[in-house]
């Protein structure tokens, strides 16, 4: 089976997997992942039935948010546009959250502001952070499929805390920076890891451990 091919049905399971878990229960939520041999995508709508070979220079409508992603970030190889009930709750507190939890911090990063438009997405992400806000909407990255279905969850799960505590008046606090920073470490390793071998026209290896 070639790449293409075995992405293809990656995107298939991943759906799955995150339409099981109401992480893609959005109206016209979307999902993609990157084909590393070729400046394309295999994108589609979690309703479709299959997804569309998709160049990442001739996109439309709400592919768009995928390919500003994917033009961001290199190291981007899957995206998920839409999320969960917690998630998209963000956009009434302040669009962002803070870096609380260890694992939040090692893998989703620093959260970007919030953006209103696509040209206001690859300033959010440049601080090579997992997730953030488009026009209310969370949209999440992964370097593979597996570790995009890992990232929706987490994001969720910490979303689902941060919102509970704020409103009920609770105030959350970032973890100390020492720890931020040694964890952002790690995560900024493996994404450069990941831009490698996207470079070279493979797909990233998985994350181990934490």
């Amino acid at each position: 089976m070639t790449t293409e091919a075995l992405l293809r049905q990656h995107w298939l399971d991943l759906r799955e997997r995150l339409q099981a878990k109401q992480l893609l229960a959005t109206d016209r939520a979307s999902l993609s992942l990157r084909i590393p041999t070729g400046d394309a995508m295999w994108f589609g709508l979690a309703t479709d039935t299959a997804p569309q070979r998709v160049p990442l220079g001739a996109t439309s409508g709400d592919s768009q948010v995928h390919a500003a992603a994917y033009g961001a970030r290199a190291d981007a190889g899957a995206i998920a546009v839409g999320g969960a009930e917690f998630g998209r709750c963000l956009a009434d507190f302040g669009g962002a959250m803070p870096q609380a939890f260890d694992e939040q911090a090692r893998h989703l990063g620093p959260m970007g502001p919030a953006a209103a438009a696509l040209n206001e997405v690859a300033p959010s992400l440049r601080q090579g952070g997992n997730v953030m806000l488009v026009q209310g909407r969370p949209v999440c990255l992964g370097m593979t499929a597996m570790r995009l279905a890992l990232n929706a969850e987490l994001f969720e799960k910490c979303a689902k805390a941060y919102v509970l505590a704020v409103a009920g008046g609770g105030r959350v606090r970032a973890l100390p920076w020492i720890v931020r920073l040694v964890a952002n470490r790690r995560l900024h390793k493996d994404e450069q890891r990941a831009t490698q071998r996207f470079a070279q026209g493979l797909l990233p290896e998985e994350t181990k451990g934490y």
